[in-house]
């Protein structure tokens, strides 16, 4: 790749790149892959094969959480400690080998049989809410008539909360992501996210007193009877692999529906080609996966010094693995900008790599072949009504609002 003379400039809390992060990012790319940003106090790295290796490569760490919240000031600490309770035990935030034990126990609820035993349930879901859409008409809020409901739905019934609860599990889940998805620029983030945590941890710790003495089919009473010989979830542990899946298995995918449709919508020509080629809706979710995908990033922290592209990346230093602007690379992938619903082969990062590679994938990808390829067909005429209102974080990549006239 050519070099250029001139440093080039991120900083992921101006309102340009928010809107847009990717001339910024492709910069870095090409001019300085392992960037040391002063913002964020964090390595960025933004090239395929660098963001591959940092996340599942030895010398790296997924326990960030910890070691940041012991650096913080007293005050600050006791005001997150509720949220940091919980965000410890997450699967994604632990090395082996208690990410193993973990993955091992909590596995067993997204094999591909439990996840392919939820398609009749998300179509259902997926008809209601289209249906509802048509008879509102003309314009309306996408993520909030469909892409959130619909991952929320899924997740809710699978762990067994009511649907009820839907509008509360949205708000504590806002709150986690200021802290979760790093977000820059938002006041009072680490009060809402210990406020959303506790809430949170309590409805669970409730249903999980419930299960207990009446157990049912759903997430919340397998976790219950999770055994490995002697070994068993603790209560902890429980509470914070429910808040996991609710967080990880609504936040993303919402992001993923909200950005994919938006795609679409500005290629009607990939549009039609699904319409007339279903079969292709495989392919057409992980090209939307890749491009603007739903993670903007996954964060490490460095475990062994080590060196990328020249620079000396010390022990304790914090990661940001830019998995949107990898997912781009021309080094990997043909026309790497452009939205192609064919793309084949498409070797995009963005459920991670190695031992950390999302366990809800699959959830994730057959929610977007039941959604897109009904969307598709139902609203071929819909466009974007306005600018998407974009969420402020790094970790997530989605909007919070998306005007859409349906047409």
């Amino acid at each position: 790749m050519a070099e250029s003379t001139v440093a080039p400039v991120y900083d992921p809390a101006a309102p340009a790149v928010i809107r847009d992060p990717y001339p910024a990012l492709l910069a870095l790319q090409r001019d300085d892959p392992a960037h040391f940003s002063p913002q964020l106090k964090a390595w960025v790295l933004t090239r395929w094969e660098d963001v591959r290796r940092a996340l599942d490569a030895p010398e790296m760490s997924v326990d960030r959480i910890r070691p940041f919240y012991e650096g913080l000031p007293k005050l600050e600490r006791d005001v997150l400690s509720e949220v940091v309770r919980y965000l410890t035990l997450w699967l994604v935030f632990r090395d082996p080998p208690e990410h193993t034990r973990l993955r091992k126990l909590m596995g067993r609820a997204f094999t591909l049989t439990a996840v392919e035993g939820l398609r009749p349930n998300v179509e259902a879901i997926a008809d209601e809410l289209i249906g509802r859409m048509a008879d509102l008409g003309g314009e309306v809020d996408f993520v909030a008539e469909f892409a959130m409901p619909l991952p929320g739905y899924v997740i809710m019934d699978l762990l067994g909360v009511p649907r009820a609860r839907m509008a509360a599990m949205k708000a504590w889940s806002d709150e986690m992501q200021l802290f979760i998805g790093s977000a820059r620029g938002a006041p009072d983030k680490y009060a809402k996210a210990s406020h959303g945590a506790h809430e949170m941890a309590a409805l669970f710790r409730g249903l999980i007193a419930e299960r207990r003495t009446e157990p049912r089919d759903d997430l919340i009473s397998k976790f219950i009877a999770a055994r490995d010989a002697d070994d068993a979830l603790s209560e902890d542990e429980m509470v914070a692999a429910c808040m996991l899946v609710l967080f990880g298995g609504h936040e993303t995918t919402t992001n993923l529906l909200s950005t994919g449709f938006l795609k679409f919508m500005r290629h009607p020509e990939q549009a039609q080609r699904l319409r007339g080629e279903p079969g292709i809706a495989p392919l057409a979710v992980e090209e939307c996966l890749r491009l603007d995908g739903p993670s903007g990033a996954m964060a490490r922290l460095v475990g062994e010094a080590h060196e990328v592209h020249g620079k000396r990346l010390e022990a304790g230093d914090r990661v940001f693995a830019m998995l949107n602007a990898a997912n781009m690379d021309p080094e990997v992938f043909d026309r790497p900008q452009d939205f192609d619903v064919g793309r084949k082969p498409n070797r995009h990062v963005t459920f991670g790599y190695g031992t950390h590679f999302c366990m809800g994938a699959m959830l994730a990808r057959l929610e977007g072949e039941v959604a897109f390829t009904r969307l598709v067909a139902r609203f071929p005429d819909a466009r974007p009504a306005g600018e998407p209102d974009w969420h402020r974080t790094i970790i997530m990549r989605g909007p919070s609002r998306l005007p859409v006239r349906l047409g």
